[in-house]
This record gives C-alpha cells, structure tokens and sequence, in this order.
C-alpha cells in the first residue's frame, strides 16, 4: 500500500480496460477539461458537485463516503489533473467512480500524451519542451493504490481510495508518512552558518528560535501537517483571480512556516528566457518585485530597497528548482547577517512567469524536505498565477470587445428624455443583452434593445452582425418592418453559412467528429422603434420580435401594452413583420426591457408573474426618466435574495 503503483503498465495498448474494473461503479461522473492552470479547481468542484449529488440520492456504496475520504479525495483529483495539466497540457479526461460493493472511490484521469509518464524528482526541461511535474507524492500518500494505464493515444493515471485508508493516515499525522511518503521527513539536521551562535538564545515573533528547538519543531511540523498544507495552499491559491493577491498569498504561506522571509518576482510575459544566475540579466525591462514579506514587519522595507538593486536572472533554459540566491546581509541586521536564500522559478505550461526567493537566517543551507516542500508549493503558485493572468486576458478581451458591441453614447432625442440601465450578469464575458439609440435623418432617431440566445463569443457574433445593420438600414431609410424583415434573414444566410462551413470542415477530417459544440442557431429577440418628434409629442413606431412587450405609462398613470408578440429573428424563413405607430404625449413614458428583468426570479416566481412590471410601472406615475428606471431596477433586485441571475438591460423613454 505504499507509495509503489499497484499496477504499471508499459506497452501501449496493452490494457484495453481502466483498473479496478472487477467491480462495477453505480455512481459516475466524466468530463473533458481544458489543458489549462484553471482545470485542477474545475476538477476539484466537479468532483465536489457529485458526491454531493450521490449522497442525496442515496445511491447504493455511498455509506462509507466520510468527510475525511471526500477530502482526500479532492486533494488527489486536483493533484492528478494538476499533475496531468504540467507535464502534458493536453485537454484531461477526468473520471470519477464509486464501486458499490467496496465502498471505493476510484479516479482516473488520462491526457493525451502517452509518452510521457509522470516523473520525480528528476531535472527540468528545456524551456521548449513542456515541464514533466515533480511525481505525486500526495497521491501515492493518501490513495490505498494508484497506478498508469498506457491505452492507444492516451495515458491515464488513476488512483482508488477507501475510507479504511484515510482514516489510517489522518491517524498517523494529517495526511502525511502513513505510506512511505515523501513528506514524512528524516530528522531535520540544519547547518549552522558562521557567527550564528551568538543568537541561538533569541526567539524574534516566532521566527528566530533557538536553532535546535527549531529544527524539532520544522520535524513535527512536516511530519504532521507538510502534505495538508500543500493541499490548503492549493485551496486557497486556486480560487485567486489577481496574481499580485497569489504573490502575497505565496509569502504568508511560506512564513514563517518555511522560510524566514520570501521575495516574489513576476514577469511580462514578453520577457521570454533571460541569461544565467549571475549573468547579464534578462535584459530589456527586468522583473517586477511583486511582494517581499518578512517574519519581522520592521524588516520588510529595508529588504525589499535591498533586494530591487539586485533582481534574479534566471536560469537558460529555466527549471523550477532551487539555485543559490546571494544573501542580503545588510538588509537584515546584526542576527541576519548570514544565512542561507533560495531562487525557485515559477513556471506553468512549460512558460516562465517569475521567481520565488526564499531565505533563512544561520543556515549555510536549507534541509532538502523544506526545498522539496517549497518546490511542490512553487509549481502551485505557478499555477494559480497562470489562472489570474488567463483570467486578466479574458477580462481585457471581453472588456474591448463589449466596448465595440455597445454604442459609445445614446443620442439626445428633441422633446424626450431617456434613461438606460444595463447590468451583463457576467463581468468576465460579453453579455447577451445589448442595446442602441441613435439618429436616422430626416428628423428620425431609431432605438433597439436586444437579446441574443446564449452568452460569451457566440453572443458576441450576433451582437457584432445585428446593431451595425440596423443601423445601416435605419439610415437607407428603410421603415421598422422592414429592418426586421432583412435581418432575419440575414441572421437565417449567416446561419446557413456557418453550417455548410461545418460540414465541409467534416468531410475533410474523414468524418470524424470535430471538436466543440459546432455551429449554433443564432436567435435573437429584438425589440426596435422608430421616433419622429413633431409639436406637441413624439411619433413612435416599434416592433417587437420575440422580446418582452415594451408598456406604455400614461400621464395619468395608466399602463398598457404598445406592441403585439411576433415571431423570434433568426428562426423562420421569409418570415414578414409588422409594426404598430401611435404617439406619445408629454408625460407619457415608454419602458423597454429584456427578459433579465420579467424573468428575475424569486423561488418559483417572477418578477412579471400577474403583470409585476405593469403593476410596478403604476407606480412610478410622475417620475422623471432616470429616476423611473432607477426605481424598477431596485425593485428588480429586491424581488430575489441574491443577485439577478441573467443580464439586465431597460430602456427609459420620455415624452417632455
């Protein structure tokens, strides 16, 4: 049961089936993941989502599914997808299963790189070839067996845990030496360095113990809670989305746990491969000192002006692994004025993003269980840094993008006043819901608001194709109907393009599947009017396709309806629009919404359930325009218990 695969096989192909298939698994869950730094926290919510779901439902072998083995088990998914992510940076497969009879869950996740199998402790690669990982020290720790099954074009590490198992090594000290384990360490014997002596009776915060009580506490230490730590760590590093937060995280991690102080470098990702340790530097813009931390705050400062004047300069090709770091003597005063610092450079998917320096004073050198230690916690760091600026990149990109898909300013209408309310639900991504308000000539200014089917790049080509037309054809001259007429069927050509696309992509490949979802329907509920001011109101004429209907507030506070239900764009061929004229006297209010304001929801109910936005619309008689859209924009929120769930977008107009 130690840390040796109970099964290993090295001819490819030569197991058809996964491991541990004797017994038949009731309770599953699959999903493919993207070769990225953000797979481990997916996998691990995944496999949290489902055995949550199979203790709910009851299902048969889920009685010995304890806290403990569930958190085990997370641990060992994420270190298995991590694991897989580094040295392959293949999409995953990721497998999960309980075997009724046993009581057993079984993991597996394979990539789609069967050359390479998971390796330990052995030397980094060159900057080209991606990194292989450092083994799976917690896997082989807190699984009963684990193992590599080699089939045709791909390679699955998988790993079966039982609840007789957890509980033998949280028994034996949280999760760490049960099973041959790295991390149950030898005795910790530290070097002292030369002048160290004379401060051995001093113990500053913690930090600066007596080196001999020291080193039984870093034994006890790493033998009790070392691997639960790394899972912690990989917790709580996984779920930040800025990478100055994963440096800061990353120093109050290691003191003073690990080190007496830390340095956190990231780089552009630009920079590329610099020169070696002591050499000529990266050259061009150096590395940025994202974060120094120090056990003793007073001490902080002064290290972090000393540690500016001299930044790393990595390794070519780069390696994760500790190289010596010059000591900042100066910096640290008469107790710190030898001792022993550590360069780890962070790397994920095989690209350099910083380095971590770590330092400990009266040490000639650090104990190989605490640079083994940092090393496993550097490549998380890594990771979670790789997530946040995957994340910034995201976020710019949907940023500049909803920029262009929305107009810049909503034109000023003579003899009416708007007001708009747009809330996307998702800030990571472009909304569904858009709108627009501009001049037409000849005196005629069109408006529109929107909703597409879906969210995020998909939404975003319909988004980019709709406004620009009906601008165009509002500015042709062509009259409501019309517009709506011509855009669905332009949105029914682009359709059909995509499609045939697709399937001559298909035929190419051999007609073999391709990846993703394949082209999308593209619906689009539209809500379009026309508004031609004349003395003594506003002519307005609207249509209404597939979008909630636009209510009408009279002067005296009545509301009806201005505009009758019509088919969705984009779904019926030659499909003909109609569109409705009346006026609006001053006083009258026009709302246009979308349907992330009629279907907020409140339990089973909605925001429009029994005509709740006509009635809430009543009541906002003698508003003015901001101060109305304001109002049923709170009232929106209020109606559910957490926030709105879809993106919200109204559209105030007012006759003066």
């Amino acid at each position: 049961m130690g840390g040796i695969p109970a099964q290993r096989e090295t001819d490819p192909g030569a197991c058809d089936a996964p491991v541990h298939r004797s017994v038949l698994p009731y309770a599953r869950a699959h999903a493919t993941l993207a070769g990225s730094s953000l797979a481990p926290g997916a996998a691990r919510a995944l496999l949290r989502a489902a055995l949550s779901e199979w203790a709910e439902l009851g299902l048969p072998g889920t009685a010995p599914l304890t806290d403990r083995l569930a958190d085990d088990a997370v641990v060992v998914v994420s270190e298995l997808v991590t694991n897989a992510v580094v040295h392959a940076g293949t999409d995953v497969d990721l497998e999960c299963r309980l075997e009724t009879e046993t009581g057993a869950l079984v993991v597996e996740v394979a990539d789609q790189h069967p050359s390479r199998a998971p390796r330990d402790g052995m030397g980094e690669p060159s900057y080209e070839t991606p990194e292989y990982g450092r083994g799976l020290r917690l896997v082989a720790t807190l699984a009963e067996s684990w193992g590599i099954t080699y089939r045709k074009g791909t390679k699955t590490v998988w790993a079966r845990l039982t609840e007789e198992d957890s509980a033998a090594v949280g028994q034996s000290g949280a999760h760490a030496g049960a099973k041959g384990g790295a991390a149950s360490a030898a005795p910790v014997e530290p070097v002292l360095a030369p002048g160290y002596a004379g401060v051995h009776g001093l113990e500053i915060a913690g930090v600066l113990a007596p080196e001999p009580r020291r080193a039984e506490r870093d034994r006890e230490w790493l033998n009790r809670g070392a691997l639960s730590f790394l899972a912690e760590a990989s917790d709580l590093l996984a779920g930040q989305l800025d990478e100055d937060l994963v440096a800061a995280l990353a120093g109050q991690l290691i003191v003073p746990r690990l080190a007496d102080w830390c340095a956190v470098w990231l780089e552009d990702e630009h920079m590329g491969r610099g020169g070696g340790w002591g050499g000529d530097g990266t050259g061009g813009v150096g590395p940025r000192l994202a974060r120094v931390w120090h056990g003793h705050e007073s001490r902080i400062e002064e290290l972090r002006r000393a540690l500016e004047k001299d930044p790393p300069r990595p390794l070519d090709p780069p390696r994760s692994g500790p190289v010596p770091f010059p000591w900042p003597g100066d910096a640290l005063g008469v107790h710190g004025a030898h001792g022993s610092a550590l360069a780890y450079r962070l790397i994920a998917g095989g690209r350099p993003l910083g380095t971590l320096v770590i330092g400990r004073s009266g040490l000639l050198r650090f104990p190989d269980e605490i640079t083994g230690l940092v090393e496993d916690l550097g490549r998380r760091v890594a990771l979670a840094i790789g997530a946040a600026r995957q994340y910034a990149r995201q976020a710019t990109i949907s940023a500049v993008l909803q920029r262009g898909l929305l107009p810049g300013a909503v034109a000023e209408i003579p003899g009416m006043h708007s007001a708009l309310v747009y809330e996307p639900c998702d800030k990571g991504g472009p909304s569904g819901d858009f709108y627009d308000l501009f001049p037409a000539g000849d005196g005629r200014w069109c408006f529109a608001v929107g909703d597409v089917q879906g969210k995020g790049p998909e939404a975003a080509v319909v988004i980019g194709l709709a406004r620009p037309w009906l601008r165009l054809l509002a500015r042709e001259g062509y009259r409501v109907a019309d517009v709506l007429d011509r855009l669905n069927q332009l949105l029914l050509d682009d359709a059909t393009e995509a499609a045939d696309a697709a399937a001559r992509a298909l035929i190419a490949a051999g007609g073999q599947s391709l990846t993703g979802d394949g082209p999308q329907t593209r619906f689009l509920s539209l809500l379009y009017g026309e508004l031609a001011p004349f003395d003594g109101g506003v002519r307005c004429t609207l249509a209404s396709a597939g979008h909630p209907l636009p209510l009408l507030l009279g002067a005296g506070g009545e509301v009806r309806t201005a505009a009758r239900p019509q088919t969705l764009l984009g779904v019926v061929e030659d499909e003909t629009y109609t569109s409705e004229t009346f006026e609006l006297r001053p006083g009258d209010t026009l709302l246009v919404v979308t349907d992330g304001v009629t279907e907020r929801r409140c339990g089973p109910r909605q925001f429009d359930d029994g005509d709740g936005l006509a009635t809430a619309l009543a009541g906002c008689a003698g508003l003015t325009a901001p101060l109305l859209a304001e109002r049923i924009r709170r009232l929106v929120h209020e109606f559910g218990v957490g926030p709105p769930e879809d993106d919200l977008a109204l559209l105030v107009l007012q006759a003066e």
